[in-house]
């Protein structure tokens, strides 16, 4: 077609059509809006005010955005490596079932620099071993890792409940979770931060982990791009036949991958249970692993773009919770919707508006046929 470019310019693709398929997200929540007979601007204001009106917002949305953060990092490594891991909901919960079990061995005896650091450890290595098993089906016996993983997601709640009621349980408590750790050993929130610098911060459950969850960013940027693991994880994921010829093994690559996913997801139980509930408790993750999916999707898999896209859906979450309570007609149910559009427009849609802004682009910059 006369003057539609083959190939877009990258801030297209990365920037503007993330943009424009969000505007489309909240302009069909707006719909819905308006059909319960409210007004879309007032929803839209009070979402915003209540994601990013106050410290107390902030705070919130931020914690929120760890969980998307790490999970969306764990989507993304995998799929770089050529596979869909679905199974960051089981990795993270595996992964702070290793940080509460260190954390409960050791904050008798250990003093809490050195105990949560290795809590935090722990937690990495658990959630990579949880990622392991699937990966070596994978890479050894043809299993599919997107079955594996969802199975595991399950294997992972069950192991949970079962250690909580038989095995960490405090005896004669009727709630299904352990003692409280060690008041020192947790991950310091962020008013405890704040507060050893003289700032007033309110008591949120913003914690370290935000920190940890940014490192990992920064973490996995270098290694996809400028190491030569991440130009095998890539080289496989883009072409596992050419890899493969150039002498870089699948199969090992694979597990690698699926191993660093496991342990990012698994920072989301260093964020809820070293740094939030202080205990061991039941589906701690709510949620978070299956978000990380459209998180890393709507930012096109880049560590930035994750960020970016985990502090949109955190503001969805937080700003969600208040506009249901200062909207009662706007349920809970509807809010999960919006989040739902974003995911819609912004992960099965995510190419419908490529077709016209080409067109657009071409027109403007006059692209010969």
């Amino acid at each position: 077609m006369k003057h539609v470019p083959a190939v877009l310019p990258r801030w297209i693709d990365v920037v503007l059509l993330p943009v424009l398929n969000v505007a489309m997200a909240l302009f069909a929540a707006g719909l819905v809006v308006w059909a319960i007979g409210q007004n879309p601007l007032t929803a839209v204001q009070l979402l915003v005010q209540g994601a990013f009106g106050s410290a107390l917002a902030w705070s919130y949305t931020l914690y929120y955005t760890t969980n998307f953060i790490c999970t969306g990092l764990a989507v993304a490594v995998a799929f770089h490596c050529g596979h869909f891991n679905i199974g960051a909901e089981g990795q993270g919960t595996v992964g702070g079932l290793g940080v509460g079990l260190v954390l409960l061995a050791g904050d008798a005896w250990l003093p809490a620099p050195l105990l949560v650091p290795l809590a935090i450890l722990g937690g990495l290595l658990a959630g990579a071993g949880w990622a392991f098993v699937p990966a070596w089906l994978q890479a050894r016996r043809g299993s599919h890792i997107v079955i594996t993983t969802i199975m595991f997601n399950f294997l992972a709640s069950t192991l949970m409940v079962w250690l909580l009621v038989n095995v960490v349980k405090v005896p004669g408590n009727q709630a299904v979770e352990s003692r409280l750790f060690a008041p020192g050993a947790v991950l310091p929130s962020a008013q405890a931060v704040f507060g050893a610098f003289g700032l007033d911060w309110p008591d949120t459950p913003l914690n370290l982990a935000f920190v940890l969850a940014l490192l990992a960013c920064v973490l996995v940027w270098a290694m996809l791009w400028h190491t030569r693991l991440g130009y095998a994880l890539r080289a496989v994921g883009l072409a596992s036949g050419a890899a493969r010829y150039a002498g870089i093994d699948p199969r090992r690559l694979t597990v690698i991958a699926m191993c660093i996913s496991g342990a990012l997801a698994a920072l989301v139980g260093a964020n809820e249970i070293a740094g939030v509930h202080h205990k061991l408790l039941l589906d701690f993750v709510a949620g978070a692993g299956f978000t990380g999916i459209a998180v890393a999707l709507m930012g096109r898999n880049h560590p930035l773009g994750i960020v970016l896209s985990a502090l949109l859906f955190g503001a969805l979450a937080q700003g969600g919770s208040e506009l249901v309570f200062e909207m009662p007609a706007f349920t809970r149910d509807m809010s999960v919707a919006v989040q739902g559009f974003v995911v819609l427009f912004c992960g099965a849609l995510a190419l419908l508006l490529r077709p016209p802004v080409a067109w657009v682009y071409g027109r403007l910059a006059k692209v010969p046929a």
